[in-house]
């Protein structure tokens, strides 16, 4: 360059522009060369071995991502050549270096959370939540530092401003605070697992728990759409868990059939024979005989008998959980009748097969109760109506004749 009597200033312009050239060139054949013989080589690795949980890295990108540090580290290392330019390349690579770092730690917190969530205990204790806010914290951290690099201060300096925005900042992550919290006392508790059947009317949330997140839990109605309802609200307000349901094998029947209180007797000696043919209660009837045979005994009524038959037939019933409290009981007569409540549980949760089991045991409840000469209570309606009036000009027409 002295040469050609070239000024001190352009030789120091050509050095940088042909460093930064080298550079680039070196950095994007450095990247090239991982991306097109480094990242195929890994992926055979991973593909061809019989671990499962590393083929998540390759789902989220990990590797891909992080070729990206190749070009600026190259950069970062060689911006000493660059004469008065040094400086500002070294701060800015640095600054993408952080940034990308960042990227890439998300995305393997991400694919924790995908390996977690293979394993069986993720339904009981997700994570989600808790590597959300890790991600959250390094964001944070990073920009931070980014910050105090432009500023040219230390890190530590701009933290302890940070104390002074602690108000503004609970204030503008109220619902990101709250989540968090509510997410620590879901698990803790054990309130809430992926999977679980939830109730939440105040939200018009009924279905299962698609996911658990820091803010937000997703819950797919059995109307096939989704609802999502705020983390916290499922501690500050009220909310119903069916796991119970799946948990103990057996679902609730909880129903009654209204017994007309005039059709209700004491059984004759013929009742109590005409009953004994039925196998259900033939020993139960037989027992009823030979107290009633002694002195001084009550007789027992046909409603009574009703019950002990239909105890026996949830008893003997084959999708009836036996292991589980079961009772036929009479509750308060009102002006529909006599209530005969069935409380038992079924052996079956999947919600068609328990509507199917109750309405078959019902039909056959509501079938053989005249087989006891009771009747059914219902509201009368135009065919009663009907029936009555014909009735009341049959009666007319005889007392006519």
């Amino acid at each position: 360059m002295d040469r050609y009597q070239m000024s001190e200033g352009l030789v120091e312009v050509f050095g940088i522009i042909i460093t930064f050239v080298m550079l680039t060139s070196i950095s994007i054949l450095a990247y090239f060369a991982a991306k097109k013989i480094l990242l195929p080589i890994i992926a055979r690795r991973i593909e061809g071995n019989r671990l499962k949980w590393d083929n998540y890295l390759l789902k989220r990108k990990v590797f891909e991502k992080s070729t990206g540090l190749i070009p600026l580290m190259v950069f970062y290392w060689g911006a000493s050549h660059l004469g008065s330019l040094a400086q500002g390349f070294k701060l800015a690579t640095s600054i993408l270096m952080l940034m990308l770092i960042a990227k890439v730690v998300g995305c393997l917190l991400e694919t924790i959370d995908d390996i977690y969530s293979t394993l069986e205990v993720s339904k009981e204790k997700p994570i989600k939540g808790f590597l959300q806010v890790i991600k959250i914290t390094i964001y944070i951290l990073v920009g931070i530092s980014v910050i105090a690099s432009l500023m040219g201060t230390n890190p530590f300096v701009l933290l302890s401003g940070i104390g002074a925005m602690a108000a503004v900042f609970s204030f503008i992550f109220k619902d990101t605070i709250l989540g968090l919290v509510a997410g620590v006392l879901l698990s803790v508790n054990d309130m809430l697992r992926i999977g679980d059947w939830i109730e939440m009317p105040s939200y018009g949330a009924n279905g299962d728990v698609l996911e658990i997140s820091m803010n937000t839990v997703k819950v797919k109605n059995f109307d096939l759409t989704i609802t999502t309802v705020p983390a916290y609200a499922l501690i500050s307000d009220s909310f119903k868990n069916w796991r119970g349901i799946q948990e103990s094998g057996g679902r609730r029947i909880m129903r009654s059939v209204h017994i007309d209180v005039n059709s209700v007797k004491f059984c004759s000696p013929s009742d109590m024979k005409k009953f004994q043919n039925i196998s259900l209660v033939s020993s139960f009837v037989q027992e009823n005989i030979e107290r009633m045979s002694q002195k001084g005994a009550d007789a027992i009524t046909n409603v009574g008998i009703y019950r002990a038959y239909i105890g026996e037939y949830l008893k003997n019933h084959p999708k009836i959980h036996r292991e589980i409290f079961q009772i036929v009981r009479q509750l308060q007569p009102t002006d529909k009748g006599l209530p005969i409540e069935i409380y038992a549980f079924t052996n079956d949760i999947d919600w068609v097969n328990y509507e199917n089991i109750q309405a078959e045991i019902f039909e056959h409840v509501m079938v053989s109760a005249k087989f006891f000469d009771l009747r059914l209570f219902q509201d009368p309606t135009g065919f009663d109506l009907k029936n009555i009036n014909i009735v009341d000009k049959t009666d007319k027409n005889t007392k006519e004749n």
